[in-house]
């Protein structure tokens, strides 16, 4: 418990000395009460404060009950909620995918007033991430294809697949098409129109239902699909986890990742051995935001990557919409205008393929260091599959800072949306002449939930990693000492992390 006083200790204390900033509209241009350098210092600062404190409370190496829970199935009136809940969400998830393609197929052109672009790009991409990672991961029950498949085996029976997954291909098809999606919502020019997104949904869903068919479903969403990746990843930091009791009994035979954690106490946030499970060896349990990132699980080298590419691409998205980008560009732009094809857009995919990259080359080389620093104790396999998971909390953080306005702000189109979402001119329940409030969130706020957001994201990634190399490692100060490579990383990450987000706010 003293080391999550600490945690709340640290972030209530961001909270508190957060800057104030005189912002005018959103969107215009604002002076900082100081210079944005002392912003970056004030927060490096503050996270290298943040990991001599954590280290000073945090000392033990615990391997029992890591964090306290409550179990919302020891009571039956919880049971019956989620059980209820899920039917619920479920159908209203295939009514959502049904409205998605047939609003796209046959509704207006005009993507803001067409609810298939709005709900996917905003409302759908954006907002479920942010629901998943406090609450829990809604995914499970709200994804249509995977509700749908589910149907489809209470009628015909269990599927398992016709042919066995290739293990040396990993996870890799879910990297890559993260990377494609993050190409279709960044550089292709038909993503928001609403008849190319219904046939891309289309496509997709041929591609889930074909994949879980071949492969069977657990298979194919642990591997080949990145949104159930994505939100399995974002799922770790939430308040809820999934966990069954005697794990030896379908650990063993799990083909979603378990095999690899053996060793762990418990089975937690496994769909396939959740579902294979009686529900008398089932526990839904509340427990403490971010508790999950630091049970010292590993991961494949495939998911790794996709981790870090999960932070990368958000980065690039950040980064494209500044003045630094701008200039790459143009120095670029004479090697590559003579190239087939748009040159802006060919830059644009360099960086969604090379900033991951790099990112990736990063991490690895930092964790060779964190290895060298543990003088053995850690080995460089075991520091990159497991402290991956600390990079989760900036990941959050930089998708809070870089997305909440625009969720907040575009989010409302959706509004009007919902009573005419085919763009026909209907009021289904009174809402098509709703005016989006641009006032519902300024500059200033903007900044300051930036900072508080950014700042508070890497102190919560210093707490899961030392707490990971308290767990890996034979004494207090070699875990201290190890972590002088990552506390380099997340310090700088901080200031560039700052700095891309001021640019569209001061500039």
């Amino acid at each position: 418990m003293k080391k999550y006083m600490a945690l709340t200790i640290l972030a209530v204390s961001a909270f508190m000395f957060a800057p104030e900033v005189n912002a005018h509209g959103f969107g215009e241009r604002y002076d900082l009460p100081i210079p944005l350098s002392y912003f970056l210092i004030g927060a490096a600062l503050t996270v290298i404060f943040s990991f001599f404190v954590i280290g000073w409370f945090i000392r033990s190496n615990t391997t029992g009950k890591e964090y306290p829970t409550l179990n919302i199935y020891q009571f039956s009136i919880g049971v019956w909620f989620c059980k209820v809940a899920g039917k619920l969400f479920g159908l209203i998830s295939i009514l959502i995918l049904f409205l998605l393609v047939t609003t796209g197929l046959i509704g207006t052109s005009n993507a803001i007033e067409n609810f298939a672009p709005v709900f996917v790009w905003i409302i759908w991409f954006v907002g479920i991430g942010y629901v998943v990672c406090l609450v829990g991961n809604i995914w499970l029950i709200t994804n249509p294809w995977l509700v749908i498949f589910n149907y489809w085996e209470q009628i015909f029976g269990k599927h398992t697949g016709l042919i066995d997954w290739p293990k040396k291909l990993d996870a890799w098809p879910s990297v890559g098409f993260f990377l494609l999606f993050a190409w279709i919502e960044n550089v292709h020019p038909a993503s928001s129109e609403p008849f190319s997104l219904a046939i891309m949904l289309l496509i997709y869903s041929f591609l889930t239902w074909g994949g879980m068919i071949l492969f069977g479903k657990h298979v194919w969403l642990s591997h080949g699909d990145p949104f159930y990746v994505l939100f399995n990843l974002f799922a770790r930091f939430s308040a809820t986890e999934l966990r069954i009791r005697s794990r030896e009994d379908w650990c063993t035979h799990c083909t979603s990742g378990c095999r690899e954690n053996l060793k762990l106490l418990d089975c937690v946030d496994c769909y396939e051995c959740w579902e294979n499970t009686p529900t008398q060896n089932k526990k839904l349990l509340l427990r403490p935001w971010s508790a999950g990132l630091s049970r010292g699980d590993r991961v494949t080298p495939a998911i790794m990557f996709f981790h870090v590419t999960a932070l990368a691409t958000v980065s690039f998205d950040g980064l494209s919409e500044t003045s630094a980008w701008v200039e790459i560009q143009t120095l670029l732009w004479p090697l590559i205008d003579p190239l087939p094809g748009s040159a802006a857009a060919t830059v644009e995919t360099l960086g969604i393929i090379l900033v991951p990259i790099i990112f990736v080359g990063v991490y690895l080389y930092v964790c060779g260091f964190i290895s060298r620093m543990s003088h053995g104790q850690m080995t460089p396999a075991d520091i990159r599959m497991s402290f991956v998971f600390s990079l989760v909390p900036i990941a959050l953080a930089y998708n809070l800072s870089h997305y909440f306005s625009f969720l907040l702000i575009t989010g409302q189109e959706i509004i009007p949306l919902i009573s005419d979402p085919y763009g026909f001119g209907w009021d289904l329940v009174g809402t098509s002449d709703f005016d989006v409030n641009i006032a519902i969130i300024d500059a200033r706020f903007a900044w300051i939930l930036s900072v508080v957001a950014l700042v508070a994201g890497h102190i919560i990634s210093v707490f899961t990693a030392h707490v990971i190399a308290i767990r890996k490692t034979k004494s207090h100060t070699v875990a201290i000492r190890s972590q002088y490579p990552m506390l380099f990383l997340m310090v700088f990450y901080t200031a560039v992390s700052l700095w891309i987000v001021a640019q569209p706010i001061v500039e």
